[in-house]
């Protein structure tokens, strides 16, 4: 890696198009106009914009199509999300993470410092962890991250190998009228008219999820929920299909705005256990998160 993680971030990188700017520092400035030429300038002073060589890019170097650019993203201070991920297992190979409600598991958008990767990786000292599966920023739950890039691979066709078996708690509206346990497959496309979310559409099933009712707390019920495909969104979008949206949830069935995060009515939605044999050594892999909804 041409510039080294800082503060548990790894470096951004761009590979530079065909075309015809004079210079890398013309290109990167209208390639990121969310970025002031002022702040490539203190960038490019300051030697943190190299090739894929780590040869340090000038404010006058020529621009040369399909070289790689590597660079630090940087954002105004973020304000802590204000709960706290606990590492359930760790060895030479695995990190297992049990992430809090409202934390993003990689930097994306407006999340670089408050995202379960850079918190783990300033923690633990580990530059090479990254995560072998995602889920939602508003999700809590175990999350498996890999240690060493040799091994990533291995690891991560697990879920391609359907080796994996997730299980999930949900807090929902009790359907005492559907005969539980019961297996619900529908097939999920983007929906154009909905940012963010997915919809229901004929044809055949992309998404199948079994769910088994827990416990009944008054109007509201305690799911066990298994995902035998792993779609996005595919619990979420279930359960609101079934007329049982898992409580506080602001995409499902109607998507609210976005930043309006109310730390006091977190997704009631829990990944609650992960279970694999492990590629390595054969060994059987079951770890369950201390959370409770």
């Amino acid at each position: 890696m041409p510039l080294p993680t800082r503060e548990g971030v790894s470096p951004s990188c761009v590979v530079l198009p065909t075309g015809l700017w004079p210079t890398i520092r013309d290109f990167l400035v209208q390639r990121f106009p969310g970025i002031s030429a002022e702040t490539w300038a203190a960038r490019i002073q300051a030697g943190e914009v190299r090739d894929e060589q780590g040869v340090t890019v000038s404010a006058e170097r020529a621009y040369q199509p399909h070289l790689r650019v590597y660079y630090y993203r940087a954002l105004p201070a973020e304000p802590r999300i204000p709960f706290d991920e606990v590492v359930v297992f760790q060895d030479d190979y695995l990190v297992v993470a049990d992430k809090p409600h409202f934390l993003p598991v990689i930097p994306s958008g407006r999340y670089v410092q408050e995202t379960l990767l850079v918190r783990l990786k300033r923690t633990l000292g580990l530059d090479n962890l990254a995560p072998i599966h995602r889920i939602d920023r508003e999700t809590a739950g175990l999350v498996v991250f890999t240690i060493q890039p040799a091994t990533r691979g291995v690891y991560q066709n697990m879920f391609l190998e359907k080796t994996v078996q997730k299980y999930y708690e949900a807090i929902a509206p009790w359907r005492p009228e559907l005969a539980w346990p019961l297996t619900y497959r529908s097939r999920l496309e983007e929906n154009p008219e909905r940012f963010m979310q997915l919809r229901e559409v004929a044809g055949e099933p992309n998404a199948e999820t079994r769910i088994e009712l827990l416990e009944v707390r008054g109007a509201l019920a305690r799911y066990g929920l298994s995902p035998i495909t792993g779609r996005k969104h595919q619990l979420r979008a279930h359960c609101a299909a079934l007329g049982m949206p898992i409580c506080h949830d602001q995409i499902y069935p109607v998507h609210h705005a976005e930043n309006t995060d109310d730390y006091t009515k977190p997704l009631q939605l829990l990944a609650k256990s992960i279970a694999f044999p492990d590629p390595i050594s054969g060994e059987p892999r079951s770890f369950t998160s201390p959370r409770t909804l």
